[in-house]
């Protein structure tokens, strides 16, 4: 019987647009102008390395921090260091950036070395490589991985699950990646067990992919301690809170980490950036990116050079049919909207869709009937129209007091509400000054 968590809802998928569609490989164009922001992940921004009109090389560590939690930038073509300044992220932010001219060669850096095995490789060897090769969380959150595969001596890790739900609707790059790469996937695990010693694997793998879950199960056949675990399609089954309670029946206890549950979750393509950094030497530099919705003349999975403009991404893959109602970038129930598409792919870029009118039309805001759907399907156990409440009557305290810090952000309680009140996205601002005044 499938694994599954308590409560959350079944959106439409949406995944028809890609989901048997190979991915692509997509080069930048010869003078193309590459955008590489020096915060891609959680953690202090990187200084730049070069100057402008250097040249660089692929592969070549253009952006880097003194800092334990941050990750280095490489750049992903060759050419020359056009400019350094404050560029527009996906997200919103104003990010300092290092912009390169693609000269159309792609000559590798010298750092760039195979290897044909990582028997010979310490624990510190794998995460000095790691840590050398700017490896992030690439499902969107972008801790870096050799932070999180570094857990304090007080804190027994003795599970580690590859997060390889996508229960977000519309994006099918992790489900494309399993079926492409199932070998390298089970390798990259076996790398983090070396890390993560004493620990079992867990491939986390909604039902909805029976060929993926067919193609894990051949690849690690052969690993004692590795095997998959077949979820029940629900949302947010990719949550990391919810992973570890469907798995392995733990509750991360309300402020913490998935290691306070002795876990540690990665997402399918960080494990197979691992295997990539450890046997082939290379650093992060691309990206595999879901394009869909009714507007694109293409849908695909795409793999996309970092740094790469999403309009030339676009250009490339065939244009648009129409001009979208709405642009995406990442999926719709936890993504941001936005209005600028020169904007690049970065390490946490998933997928960016292109919305028609019928694909966005979202019935207006009414009063709350009291039905309690928000209650029954929250994820999280928590009430969210009492946290709206909290939210429009501007009580901080009250907030915090009904564990308004413990949302995920999951979207859950706005899509199945009735009477469509914006639940998440109040909770979603209200959460966001909190944890901004804990930091300050």
């Amino acid at each position: 019987m499938p694994f599954t968590f308590k409560r959350g809802i079944h959106p439409n998928e949406q995944k028809q647009y890609t989901e048997n569609v190979p991915i692509k490989v997509l080069l930048p164009g010869v003078k193309n102008e590459m955008v590489f922001p020096l915060l891609q992940h959680l953690g202090a921004p990187c200084k730049p390395l070069v100057e402008i009109g250097q040249k660089v090389l692929l592969g070549e560590k253009i952006g880097d921090s003194d800092a334990f939690m941050s990750a280095p930038v490489h750049s992903s073509v060759s050419g020359t260091v056009k400019d350094i300044r404050p560029h527009l992220t996906a997200i919103g932010t104003i990010v300092n950036s290092i912009i390169i001219e693609n000269d159309g060669e792609y000559s590798e850096h010298e750092s760039i070395k195979p290897r044909n095995s990582f028997d010979d490789l310490s624990r510190e060897d794998i995460l000095s490589i790691i840590r050398e090769a700017g490896i992030v969380g690439l499902g969107g959150a972008g801790f870096p991985t050799h932070v999180k595969l570094s857990p304090p001596p007080d804190k027994k890790i003795d599970t580690v699950i590859v997060n390889g739900s996508e229960c977000e609707p519309y994006l099918t790059t992790d489900n494309r990646v399993m079926l492409e790469e199932s070998d390298q996937l089970v390798l990259g695990l076996r790398i983090i067990l070396k890390v993560i010693q004493n620990a079992r694997g867990f491939i986390a793998i909604e039902d909805n992919k029976p060929e993926a879950i067919e193609a894990v199960r051949k690849s690690c056949a052969n690993v004692p301690n590795i095997r998959v675990a077949v979820l029940k399609t629900k949302y947010p089954q990719g949550s990391e809170k919810q992973l570890i309670s469907a798995i392995k029946r733990r509750e991360v206890p309300s402020g913490g980490l998935p290691l306070d549950a002795g876990c540690i979750v990665n997402n399918v393509d960080t494990v197979i950036a691992v295997h990539r950094a450890v046997f082939r030497g290379r650093p992060l530099m691309r990206k595999v990116v879901t394009l869909t919705g009714g507007a694109i003349e293409n849908p695909g999975n795409y793999k996309a050079r970092i740094g790469t403009k999403l309009s030339d991404l676009v250009e490339m893959t065939g244009g648009l049919k129409h001009s979208p109602a709405k642009i995406v970038v990442g999926g719709p129930m936890m993504g941001v909207a936005i209005f600028d598409i020169n904007v690049p792919v970065v390490k946490t870029t998933s997928g960016v869709l292109f919305l028609t009118e019928s694909e966005t039309r979202i019935p207006p805001e009414k009063n709350c009937i009291r039905c309690g759907q928000c209650v029954e399907h929250c994820p999280s156990g928590l009430i969210p129209i009492e946290l709206n409440t909290d939210v429009l009557r501007e009580s901080s305290g009250m907030f915090l007091e009904h564990n308004g810090l413990d949302c995920i952000e999951c979207g859950s309680c706005s899509y199945i509400c009735p009477a469509k009140r914006r639940l998440s996205e109040s909770i979603r601002t209200r959460r966001r000054v909190e944890l901004a005044k804990r930091r300050k």
